[in-house]
């Protein structure tokens, strides 16, 4: 964690060089102040420094290294239980297409919303209860 803020400051200190080189460039250039770089820049700028900020926090207040900052660490020390995934599991795809379905009725016609929140239903159901029923319920 420490190698990853160290990153973000590295990052936060680059983009306040580049906004203000960014600045004096329009200011040189066109005697005016061009907004849109300037502020996505300086909002680039913030949010690394609050990334950094964060994790030089956290890696503080943790008492011990991680396993990915010390030479020795292995692979193992730092590998966390995920849960577990269905490998042959259709419902993930089900749901990404009735989610995008879901955003195409926003954008396209609203009444296509409806059908698409009703296949978002039936797909988190289907996810959520695929062990209960058939060949691989527990």
């Amino acid at each position: 964690m420490r190698a990853n803020a160290v990153l973000w400051w590295i990052l936060a200190a680059f983009f306040v060089v580049v906004d203000v080189a960014y600045l004096v460039w329009n200011l040189v250039s066109y005697g005016a102040v061009e907004w849109s770089g300037t502020v996505a820049l300086s909002l680039a700028t913030i949010a690394s420094v609050f990334l950094a900020f964060y994790l030089t926090r956290a890696h503080s207040a943790e008492h011990g290294e991680l396993p990915e900052d010390r030479l020795d660490g292995e692979i193992d020390e730092g590998d966390p239980e995920m849960g577990f995934y269905s490998p042959w599991s259709w419902w993930p795809i089900m749901l990404a297409f009735s989610a995008g379905l879901l955003m195409l009725g926003l954008a396209v016609g609203f009444w296509i919303c409806f059908i698409g929140a009703a296949l978002l239903l039936v797909s988190v159901v289907g996810w959520v209860f695929e062990y209960y029923r058939g060949y691989f319920a527990r």
